[in-house]
């Protein structure tokens, strides 16, 4: 069998599974599901994840090319407008995927546009950042690894610069020391310093599959890579060094300082993606991005993907770690593990030019 073909079937797996979650979960967005039988824990307002629903309608609707198909994707886009303005900087996972594999939908280029502006208004000058926010609980002055990926292709429409500015100062943060990235910093207004925090911990295997994405959309964007280029890939090639990048597992404990813990298929997932962005930058690395890239898709397809015809819907990526310090969700379906998934799959077949989503 060909690349090609087990990638295609890999997706067309997936993409029937889009059709079962649809059914199955309406009008509300879906969270997570249990390995035993693909039911979904659902959200009404989409929570952080709701785009990476969005966007596998809007991946089913390229595949299929169906009217039906593409109004679904659309009406569920339209769903999301309501955290434009919200007070998080996961309005980049939230809002810059389904808006970007939109094509030319009028409707998702204005609210990405909308987006756009609203997180360049939200960001604080001082610190140099779009903040994490309070949208979601806890302290509002935050930087976290999962708020730099889809944020900075977001503001680099509006403002390169900022783009730039966002990433950097995460990554003066996330990187500070060497080593495993520390992926949660809140700033201390009292003391006018940044103090990490003790959640996420070091070794997030999440954490870093976001840096590492987030710093391939800057290296692909030249108006943002221009800024500091060289710093750039100075914190792509300390991220590439990493265990279980580009050597080590395919699919990473979700915590380096627990090796026997539960595995999560979705830091895997956005991985691939990010080395498959990765490999399409003239550099060394990318031959070895494009080889490991594709060896942990194939990975995921052949072991950790449900075939049907046990119980369970066929299309559903196990092993996803929602929360390990909680207990939550550690062995399951993820949304967004779905959708990287699918993603880094239909880049394959040609389906999608990651270097524009």
């Amino acid at each position: 069998m060909s690349a090609g073909d087990w990638a295609d079937q890999a997706l067309a797996g997936v993409m029937e599974r889009v059709r079962t979650t649809q059914d199955q979960v309406g009008d509300r967005f879906p969270l997570y599901a249990g390995p035993e039988d693909g039911v979904w824990r659902t959200t009404g307002r989409g929570s952080w994840t709701g785009g990476f629903w969005a966007g596998l309608l809007w991946l089913r609707a390229r595949r299929t090319g169906a009217p039906a198909d593409r109004k679904a994707a659309a009406d569920r886009t339209a769903r999301l407008a309501p955290w434009a303005e919200a007070d998080t900087a996961a309005r980049g996972l939230i809002l810059w995927y389904p808006t970007a594999l939109a094509g030319d939908d009028p409707a998702a280029a204005a609210l990405r546009e909308r987006a756009a502006r609203a997180a360049l208004r939200d960001r604080d000058r001082g610190l140099g950042i779009v903040p994490w926010g309070d949208a979601f609980g806890g302290p509002r002055l935050r930087a976290r690894a999962d708020g730099v990926p889809g944020m900075v292709p977001l503001l680099a429409a509006a403002d390169p610069a900022a783009a730039a500015g966002h990433l950097h100062r995460h990554l003066d943060l996330c990187l500070a020391g060497g080593g495993e990235p520390r992926p949660a910093w809140r700033f201390d207004e009292a003391r006018t310093r940044w103090l990490p925090c003790e959640d996420p911990r070091p070794g997030w295997s999440r954490g870093r599959a976001w840096l590492l994405l987030a710093v391939a959309d800057a290296l692909l964007r030249p108006e943002v890579a221009a800024q500091e280029p060289g710093r750039l890939t100075a914190a792509a090639r300390h991220l590439l060094a990493l265990d279980g990048v580009l050597a080590g597992p395919l699919v990473p404990p979700d915590g380096a300082d627990a090796p026997r813990g539960p595995l999560d298929t979705s830091a895997a997932a956005i991985t691939a993606v990010a080395l498959l962005k990765l490999a399409r930058l003239p550099e060394d690395w990318s031959r070895a991005c494009a080889y490991r890239g594709v060896a942990i898709l194939s990975r995921l397809a052949e072991g950790h993907l449900t075939q049907g015809g046990d119980g369970r819907p066929a299309g559903m990526l196990l092993d996803g770690c929602y929360d390990a310090a909680e207990g939550l969700a550690e062995r399951h379906e993820l949304i967004w593990g779905d959708f990287f998934l699918a993603l880094g799959l239909a880049s394959l077949n040609g389906l999608v030019d990651l270097t524009r989503v």
